[in-house]
């Protein structure tokens, strides 16, 4: 794993600013869009539970309209995450074969929905549908989850989507608790279409200061979710997030930086306005 990885071409581009579509909860589509672009995002990320209960009966049609309204209101959308939340019978490190089959064929549904929507990036988070389950070693846990999404990889090569494997806390889970185990399963898998996702919330939990992670996971990094431990947006807790920017500028990150909360009770307004204000503050901070 390199220490430190930096690439001098993305050195120069502008860091871009995405949020998280059920951040808004039961808002109207346009009024959600016109509020965060008016804030500064220009990045739209999808949870599916958002758009349906069943991303097969979302079809072309359905797929080709809610782009094109989002990308009429001035946003790119970024991928999917939360992918295989409020879903039935589907799970990433079971024993189960036919489970494990149907998984994967529910990621490959997904990165089809997701290059519909214009996306490049899927988050995989989705605690509760890859933790290990009881009697079942870490290690046939981690064969598990490798054959689940390398089978789905022909799929994502032939879409030009890719998988970023998300670490969680212990406060979320059981499996893939940190970077660095995020990192061991994607060297199972051996694909360019499997790298690594970064989140605060998560990394704050490994003891290692979070711009570390970023700095020692440079080479693999391609998506980031701002948040801070209290489940709140960036800057509303206690992390301080002007040496995470610093170290995402350092490393020459110019991908998408973006707001992801799970304490919704500040309101959207404040919790859409105030990440916006503190990630601007602490990037305009770095030197």
């Amino acid at each position: 794993m390199a220490a430190l990885f930096f690439n001098p071409q993305r050195q120069y581009q502008k860091m871009k600013y995405a949020i998280c579509n059920e951040t808004f909860g039961d808002w109207p589509l346009d009024r959600a869009l016109a509020y965060a672009r008016e804030v500064g995002y220009t990045g739209w990320e999808v949870a599916p539970f958002m758009l349906t209960d069943d991303i097969r009966s979302f079809r072309s049609g359905d797929r080709d309209a809610y782009r094109k309204q989002v990308e009429d209101a001035g946003f790119e959308i970024t991928g999917l995450h939360w992918l295989l939340a409020k879903t039935e019978g589907l799970h990433l490190t079971t024993m189960d074969d036919d489970v494990r089959k149907r998984t994967s064929d529910y990621i490959s549904e997904l990165a089809r929905l997701c290059h519909d929507l214009g996306g490049k990036v899927m988050v995989l988070g989705s605690p509760q549908q890859r933790n290990v389950p009881n009697g079942q070693s870490m290690k046939l846990a981690m064969q598990n989850a490798a054959d689940v999404i390398r089978t789905a990889v022909p799929v994502l090569e032939e879409l030009d989507v890719q998988i970023a494997l998300e670490p969680l806390g212990h406060e979320e889970g059981n499996f893939l608790l940190t970077a660095a185990k995020a990192r061991e399963l994607q060297e199972m898998i051996e694909s360019e279409q499997v790298k690594l996702h970064l989140d605060v919330k998560a990394m704050s939990d490994e003891g290692t200061p979070v711009q570390q992670i970023i700095r020692e996971n440079a080479d693999a990094m391609i998506h980031f979710h701002a948040n801070d431990p209290n489940r709140q947006g960036p800057g509303m807790g206690e992390v301080d997030f002007v040496p995470i920017f610093q170290a995402l500028q350092d490393i020459g990150y110019a991908d998408w930086v973006s707001v992801e909360v799970f304490d919704y009770e500040p309101g959207v307004e404040r919790l859409v306005t105030e990440s916006m204000k503190n990630m601007q503050r602490a990037r305009a901070s770095c030197t």
